[in-house]
């Protein structure tokens, strides 16, 4: 019988691809000659296999992972948002999606309609970031900052 890695891998393609997967969710730089080693091909056949992974939308892009204290952002919260009136709309996501400190909007369940992450530089601009989303999209906010990040961006391979 199959271990659970080797099914899983095969729901979507292969133990190749699954290595592969897997390489690049630790490192996008990851050269053909990695991904060669890790996936046991040849360089051409592995470049063959990120192209077809790439096509058929399992890698959707490749991206740096930015230091937010670095980048002048240290201030990070959840941020759920409630509509003021539930026979609003359900256009939230698009009225606030201009707000660039709003790193991820998620719908989720229970008694918020989403839950927003948010980076800020102080706490003045968070401030000033909930009353934009307030103003924006009609909404009551609930606010969760967040005090240290022990994990976060961790690589996602396949099921």
């Amino acid at each position: 019988m199959a271990s659970d890695d080797q099914t899983s891998a095969r729901a979507f393609g292969d133990d190749a691809d699954a290595a592969i997967l897997r390489e690049l969710a630790v490192n996008a730089r990851a050269t053909l000659a990695d991904l060669s080693a890790v996936s046991k091909l040849s360089v051409s056949a592995t470049q063959a296999r990120v192209r077809r992974l790439e096509a058929k939308g399992a890698i959707t892009g490749y991206r740096a992972i930015i230091d937010p204290e670095t980048v002048g952002k240290p201030l990070a919260a959840f941020v759920e948002i409630t509509p003021l009136d539930p026979g609003q709309p359900d256009n939230a996501p698009e009225l606030i999606a201009n707000l660039d400190e709003i790193e991820a909007c998620h719908s989720i369940a229970g008694d918020a309609a989403y839950m927003l992450f948010v980076r800020v530089a102080t706490p003045r601009d968070l401030e000033r970031l909930i009353r934009d989303i307030r103003s924006a999209a009609s909404v009551n906010t609930r606010t969760t900052v967040v005090l240290q990040s022990f994990f976060e961006h961790r690589p996602l391979g396949p099921a």
